[in-house]
């Protein structure tokens, strides 16, 4: 027997062994009927099947959600839906065909053929028997005969349910993943360790699943994520970057970002998070700062739903709002009477920020978003008690530019103190400089803050053709309608030539 062999029957022997789970309650059968009654798509595609002597069930996240949804609200029928079934993709393609608007093969190696019915997306998968190559991740891919064996490969047993779509729609569990659903538990089919061997990234799906589901993993899953999480390095950044944003997405990450930290995950993925652990905030109120920026993300969502015309959930805040202190721990110095300082820490927090995404595959866009309110996200503190001129609060918006909004809630949410006297003082200090940009907004467009001249106008002005003195004297104008606010044309024609004077 090889390794591989002996790695799935040691697989199979955990399965086995667990004691069977309880029959699925009459009531949950009828929910699951009910399920697939209301939906013309999964009536239509189990006739099909069963008509052509195969099985056919609706599986995974499709089965769990609906689940979680009967006890509230009633049966619903998800936006997409995820088949196993018997047949082999050639097979599926022929009983799709004439029926399906669209399909669709980019899985086909793996056994899944897409397609899209009455506008619904379908994807349909052969029962599969896959053994994994633990260098790559890559599974070997291997056709299964059995509906169980096909649910125990999968990640968790709340995602290892069945319903069929044949005349009987019975539901399979028989991992116990009703139970597990019911009870708020996350576990895997068979063997932890094994399972997150095969594909490591299943670890950080659990994370997700703690955020998006609110489960609490097994003492057997942590411990497998903890001895495992090396093995995050095997898989590409992009697929590890999707399942870190869908977990912070979630309405509530923080318990989820906790055990991504404490399971060793966050080494591999964000080393900069867990690093905050060791660094006291300088007020001194709070256990560190990876406790305060948890604080800080779970503000900022909160005003990110208040708010009815932020968009929401918003990664790029979140991001910020996790992320903004991690300059800290390059800047750390101690004080004298015993305190710490991170001087310049949002300098150098932008430049690390951008440095991580960078490396996790994000967006230009949602890098340079993020790095833009972390080097800002400190400037509000030279407000003081609004001692800034029009011109500090001219640069402020100018700087944030369309990120204001975001930089708002960033700062207020920085705000963790337990001292109710000034956090209220620093809100209401905020709430000075919040209008005393909309005073001066009402007077001039600060969301587009240009020389009172246009390119045009100082060529002719000065009479010169395009070049670097024009870009020269633009810059001058720039600077001086922040300085001032708007001037008429003949009090900005006056100050350039008077600059200009000063030039040549």
């Amino acid at each position: 027997m090889t390794s591989e062999e002996r790695t799935v029957a040691r697989s199979r022997t955990s399965v086995n062994s667990r004691p069977s789970p309880p029959p699925v309650p009459p009531a949950v059968q009828e929910t699951v009927r009910e399920l697939v009654d209301v939906s013309p798509v999964l009536r239509q595609v189990g006739e099909r099947f069963t008509a052509a002597g195969f099985e056919a069930h609706l599986v995974g996240g499709s089965v769990r959600d609906a689940l979680l949804a009967a006890g509230s609200a009633g049966p619903r029928v998800p936006g997409d839906l995820d088949i196993t079934t018997d047949a082999h993709p050639e097979q599926v393609l022929q009983l799709l065909r004439g029926w399906a608007s669209s399909t669709w093969n980019t899985g086909i190696a793996f056994g899944t053929v897409g397609a899209e019915v009455s506008g619904v997306r379908v994807e349909i998968t052969t029962f599969r028997a896959d053994r994994y190559d633990r260098e790559s991740r890559n599974p070997e891919v291997a056709w299964g005969d059995s509906l169980i064996d096909d649910l125990a490969r999968r990640d968790f047993t709340v995602n290892a349910m069945a319903v069929s779509l044949g005349p009987d729609r019975t539901v399979t569990d028989p991992f116990g993943g009703l139970g597990d659903l019911l009870a708020k538990r996350l576990r895997t089919p068979g063997s932890a360790v094994d399972s997150f061997a095969d594909d490591p990234l299943r670890m950080l799906r659990a994370v997700r699943f703690v955020a998006q589901l609110g489960l609490t993993p097994d003492p057997e899953v942590v411990a497998a994520m903890t001895s495992l999480a090396g093995e995050l390095g095997r898989i590409t950044a992009e697929r590890v970057q999707v399942e870190f944003s869908k977990t912070l997405l979630q309405d509530s990450p923080r318990a989820a970002l906790e055990l991504f930290v404490s399971t060793g995950l966050a080494d591999v993925v964000l080393p900069e998070l867990p690093a905050l652990r060791m660094e006291i905030d300088e007020h001194h109120q709070h256990k560190d700062v990876y406790t305060h920026s948890l604080i800080v993300l779970d503000q900022a969502i909160a005003l990110e739903k208040a708010d009815p015309e932020a968009e929401s959930p918003d990664l790029i805040l979140r991001l910020a709002a996790l992320l903004h202190d991690i300059g800290k721990p390059a800047t750390r110095r101690h004080e004298s009477r015993g305190r710490v300082s991170f001087h310049h820490h949002e300098v150098v927090g932008a430049k690390l920020v951008r440095k991580r995404l960078t490396a996790l595959r994000y967006s230009k866009e949602i890098i340079e978003a993020v790095s833009r309110l972390t080097f800002l996200h400190l400037r509000f503190h030279g407000y003081g008690r609004g001692e800034w001129t029009d011109s500090a609060v001219r640069r402020y918006v100018t700087d944030a530019g369309d990120l204001l909004p975001r930089l708002h809630k960033l700062v207020r949410s920085d705000s963790t103190t337990r001292n109710q006297k000034r956090a209220a003082a620093l809100s209401a200090t905020y709430d000075s400089l919040e209008a005393r940009i909309a005073e001066l907004s009402e007077k001039e467009n600060l969301a587009a803050v240009r020389p009172d001249l246009d390119g045009n106008a100082i060529m002719e002005l000065l009479g010169l053709s395009e070049g670097p003195d024009v870009g020269r004297a633009w810059r001058f104008l720039k600077e001086l309608r922040m300085e001032r606010g708007p001037l008429d044309r003949d009090e900005a024609e006056a100050e350039l030539l008077a600059w200009w004077a000063t030039q040549t």
